[in-house]
């Protein structure tokens, strides 16, 4: 797992996966969550 703030746009990217992602889901105002090919 990999936390990576960037700080110019005040948001957190959480890593749980080396995968690329192929689908990206905003499930919450402002939380976004990306998807492999595997869901």
């Amino acid at each position: 797992m990999k936390l990576n703030y960037h700080k110019d746009t005040d948001s957190l990217y959480i890593d749980l996966s080396s995968r690329p992602s192929t689908d990206s889901r905003e499930i919450s105002e402002g939380i976004v969550l990306d998807y492999d090919a595997n869901g």
